[in-house]
């Protein structure tokens, strides 16, 4: 299993912690992004910066992801593009996507997006937080024991 960020909108307080779960279990790691994100210096993380425009980063992770292959994003199209690809996706608040629940959220983004188009004022996400960052980490931590830990 290898495990993809899309680190353009990936949150610095989450740093520290994939750092140490990269570290601790030897995973192979690629940051993707459309400029220079570090997650951490390591043998282990590849960083790979594609060019500036909309979804070049995602395209770049679904043609590299394979089935089994981890993906961390906040964007819900493309964690279903890699869903398909029978790989998996978290969000950076610890949400996992799956077969059974990623295309209820893709509805959910999809219609939240024409009520914006036709010029209703909606909210934004919550601001991220410890709480968040907490989610996040723990189900990193047992996906990655399901998984990866064999016991």
């Amino acid at each position: 299993m290898r495990l993809f960020i899309d680190g353009d909108a990936f949150p610095n307080t989450l740093k520290p912690i994939l750092f140490r779960s990269i570290q601790r279990l030897n995973l192979e790691v690629f940051v993707v992004s459309n400029k220079p994100v570090t997650i951490g210096k390591s043998k282990l993380i590849r960083y790979l910066i594609v060019e500036q425009g909309a979804d070049e980063a995602d395209n770049h992770i679904v043609e590299l992801v394979e089935e089994g292959d981890l993906v961390i994003t906040a964007d819900i199209p493309l964690a279903d593009r890699v869903i398909s690809k029978a790989a998996h996706a978290i969000d950076h608040r610890g949400e996992l996507y799956s077969v059974d629940n990623i295309k209820h959220y893709l509805a959910m983004r999809n219609l939240m997006e024409k009520i914006r188009e036709s010029g209703e004022m909606t909210k934004g996400p919550k601001p991220f937080n410890q709480k968040d960052a907490h989610q996040f980490a723990n189900q990193l931590n047992k996906f990655l024991a399901k998984n990866i830990i064999k016991i």
